[in-house]
């Protein structure tokens, strides 16, 4: 199969966006660069693939209409809008690579964007909540802070309390926010500071505290997607070794939530696809919507075994200087977490390390790089493993 390539790219600064009044705003500020990095025009694109999650953040829906709105010169574009949970991004990426693969295009722009801070946090709480199994899971105390509570009390009651392994995580990603010009909070944290309960971090939903959480905010990423023949005759492209969807029971009380089963099984299979190791990848950027996801991602990537993720921590395996740099961007924690920007803003990310782009947050000889985006508490996951074809 023909695989497209990312050939352009382009970034909002994430945060609390007041000077956008929605995805339309959100969206304009990154469709036209993303195609001018790549040095395409508009009518150069056969369609546009728009990642939003909405689901009542915005009375205005029709999201994929809303790019064309916000530039006009893309209002004639065939498009459609992906949605899927905090994958939504990343189920925009694919549909788009499967348009192309398909033969029905050549070249595609992927637009991911959310507006979440314009409805109180209660609100943005129970909205977010519609991406759990609200028959069950829709009254867990602090909506999905709570519920990855309940997971990392699970984890903690099998295999330890792992408190000051988080608050680790939690330190390690804001202090690679810090190099982050787009990041949402660039603030460095101490160690000390994440992992003691206090008026300025207190529980969320125990034991996970505020510094464990990633953060409610506004922005956009766009990628420009191409033909490899299109992709030869332009600056750069990044290639796809692999790309893998998998999904799990949406249910928690059908499955294990502390295995991570479906992450597992698809970073194995996007693996044995690329013919790659973990040992050969440079760094990996993965969804930490909460520090007890990015400990058992790294039991799902293979990094450790199941309970002995604390190693990776106290080992400095993924610290910026270690063996596998994880969240070199400061992942969700830091640089924050737009549901529908979320996927496309980790491939911008990867790709600008990968082309020698990514100014004070280069991964010095990146060469290779994964990607995990989750949507739900594990239920829809997928992995992108990424090298610089030009």
């Amino acid at each position: 199969m023909i695989e497209p390539q990312i050939v352009g790219w382009a970034h909002s600064q994430f945060g609390k966006r007041d000077d956008a009044r929605d995805t339309r705003d959100l969206m304009a500020e990154v469709a036209l660069p993303a195609l001018t990095h790549a040095g395409l025009q508009p009518e150069d694109v056969d369609a546009l693939f728009v990642g939003v999650f909405n689901n009542g953040f915005s009375s205005q829906d029709f999201q994929a209409a809303l790019v064309g709105m916000g530039t006009e010169a893309l209002s004639r574009t065939p498009a459609m809008r992906t949605e899927n949970a905090c994958a939504t991004g990343s189920a925009a990426l694919y549909a788009a690579m499967d348009f192309i693969a398909a033969g029905r295009g050549r070249i595609a722009l992927v637009v991911g964007a959310e507006k979440m801070t314009a409805v109180p946090t209660g609100r943005a709480g129970d909205i977010l909540l519609s991406a759990s199994f609200r028959e069950e899971e829709a009254g867990v105390e602090g909506g999905f802070a709570g519920l990855f509570g309940r997971i990392a009390q699970g984890y903690f009651q099998r295999y330890g309390d792992r408190s000051e392994e988080l608050a680790m995580i939690a330190a390690k990603n804001h202090a690679n926010g810090l190099l982050n010009p787009y990041a949402h909070m660039r603030k460095d944290v101490s160690v000390e500071f994440c992992n003691t309960v206090s008026d300025k971090n207190p529980y969320v939903a125990a034991p996970l505290r505020r510094t464990d959480c990633s953060l409610i905010s506004d922005g956009a990423a766009a990628l420009v997607i191409a033909h490899p023949d299109v992709a030869a005759d332009l600056q750069r492209a990044v290639g796809f070794r692999a790309r893998v969807h998998t999904n799990d029971i949406l249910a928690m009380s059908r499955r294990d939530p502390t295995t991570f089963d479906g992450p597992r099984r698809a970073w194995a299979q996007a693996l044995d696809a690329s013919g790659l190791s973990l040992d050969d990848l440079d760094f990996v950027e993965t969804h930490d919507c909460f520090t007890i996801a990015e400990l058992i991602e790294y039991e799902a990537m293979g990094l450790a075994g199941p309970g002995e993720g604390w190693r990776v921590v106290r080992e400095g395996t993924t610290s910026k200087g270690g063996r596998l740099p994880v969240n070199p961007s400061g992942g969700l924690k830091s640089k924050g977490h737009p549901i529908g920007a979320t996927g496309v803003s980790m491939h911008v990310m990867a790709a600008m390390q990968l082309c020698g782009e990514a100014g004070d947050m280069q991964v010095a000889n990146a060469a290779r790089a994964g990607i995990f985006n989750m949507g739900g508490a594990a239920v829809a996951s997928y992995v992108s493993i990424l090298e610089r074809v030009r």
